[in-house]
């Protein structure tokens, strides 16, 4: 199978101007457990000092998309908080926003009922803004992505719609993601959401295509498809389960592969939604050369910058020395005769003498006491580590303190599992 060669980038520069993005940002990401007990998804944390909603956001950036809209509904007030933060920065006169779409039963009496439904209920605010095509993002997933080649793509080949796909391993997709079959030009032929046995791709055993969640309509097609859905009874009103299945015979609907642009291999991309994949996900970006590059200065990552000194490490006795190896430490950390060790230290972390932090991903404004031991864990935001805790090593003692314990072996602690109540309902 071929795909098309580099497109004009005049071309693709007029299609990035017409075009509208609506990033979907409503999730409650339940795999993550306690996790997003107080936030959506898309507003977790990661990589040290960013969101996972900087990830799509930033990408329609970088690919000239500047108009963008994002979906929100569950647990929203600290995705809304960060994004009014974050990104506020555009000029509407120059047709550049971020406008956020929260669910208001602007149609009807009922809240976001599905990805398609999300968009149905905002049609009036979309007919606003004229756009020749949307772009539909999913706004929980990690990777670096020029939208330019993907719309460049969807022009050329006369598509209705084009759906972006990653290769992966069929044990990975079973069950969990969206997976199709497309023939030598890339024209969608079935899409299956969630099967328990993907498809594998011809020619290569062991690999199937899956969804990104991503997907670029002709504008009036779009309409014409959320209407249809939205009148159709019995339907869960989702673009994988009902509007892909139902016009992939009758409609022109292409796959386009993500793929590295050096290298023609497959790009990275991070569904980092469980916990354990959260933890490696974070966990590759301490490598000495991680698959995703958060310094390459052509690719920024934007994100709201805490006002915070930089990170400070102090004392430096035999056995006292506050240090960090192969780890990532944000501004307004303290390390103070502390060992941090493949780590990430989120903004404004402490960790205080004879302590030791190994392979565990640290959120902002936590505090670790001395003489604590933690070991591949997940330290949520604003947790208050008492002196001498050991977490990580015994994982039937960390059961039993309350903590939550992976398949893998991490373990997380969230301020509730320490009886740290931070937020009061009454």
């Amino acid at each position: 199978m071929n795909e098309s060669s580099n497109p004009n980038p005049r071309h693709v520069s007029l299609l990035t101007r017409e075009t509208l993005a609506l990033i979907l940002a409503g999730g409650q990401g339940s795999r993550l457990y306690e996790l997003t007990h107080w936030r959506a998804k898309p507003a977790v944390f990661f990589g040290g000092k960013f969101r996972i909603i900087d990830f799509p956001l930033s990408n329609c950036i970088n690919s000239g998309v500047r108009r963008m809209g994002v979906l929100t509904q569950y647990k929203a007030h600290s995705l809304i908080r960060h994004l009014v933060h974050g990104w506020s920065w555009f000029q509407a006169g120059r047709q550049e926003f971020v406008e956020i779409l929260p669910a208001s039963q602007r149609i009807g009496g009922e809240w976001y009922r599905g990805t398609a439904d999300a968009i149905y209920q905002n049609l009036d605010i979309i007919r606003t803004h004229d756009p020749k095509q949307v772009l539909i993002l999913s706004g929980d997933h990690i990777y670096k992505m020029d939208y330019g080649p993907f719309l460049a793509s969807h022009a050329e080949r006369g598509a209705d719609m084009t759906v972006s796909c990653v290769e992966m391993p069929v044990e990975e997709a079973a069950g969990q993601m969206g997976v199709m079959t497309v023939n030598e030009d890339w024209r969608v032929i079935g899409f299956d959401e969630k099967p328990e046995k993907p498809n594998e791709i011809p020619g290569k055993p062991g690999l199937c295509l899956a969804s990104m969640g991503n997907y670029i309509f002709n504008t009036e097609f779009l309409y014409e498809q959320v209407i249809k859905d939205a009148d159709t009874p019995d339907t869960q009103h989702d673009f994988g389960k009902n509007i892909i299945p139902s016009i992939i015979a009758d409609y022109h609907v292409y796959a386009y592969p993500f793929r590295d642009p050096e290298t023609g291999t497959q790009a990275y991309w991070r569904d980092v939604g469980t916990l354990d994949a959260f933890w490696e996900a974070n966990m590759e970006l301490v490598s000495v050369t991680p698959q995703l590059n958060l310094y390459d200065q052509r690719w920024p990552i934007y994100t709201h910058q805490l006002q915070a000194p930089p990170a400070k490490f102090v004392h430096d006795d035999l056995d006292r020395r506050g240090a960090a190896t192969q780890s990532m430490v944000s501004g307004g950390c303290i390390v103070s005769g502390a060992e941090i060790k493949g780590s990430l230290l989120f903004s404004r972390v402490s960790v205080d003498s004879y302590s030791t932090v190994s392979d565990s991903v640290v959120l902002p404004d936590t505090h670790v006491g001395p003489n604590c031991n933690l070991h591949r864990c997940i330290i949520d935001a604003g947790c208050d580590i008492p002196d001498g805790t050991v977490i990580g090593e015994n994982h039937d003692d960390d059961r039993e303190r309350g903590f939550r314990v992976t398949e893998k072996g991490i373990t997380l602690v969230t301020p509730d599992m320490l009886g740290q109540q931070l937020h009061h309902t009454r």
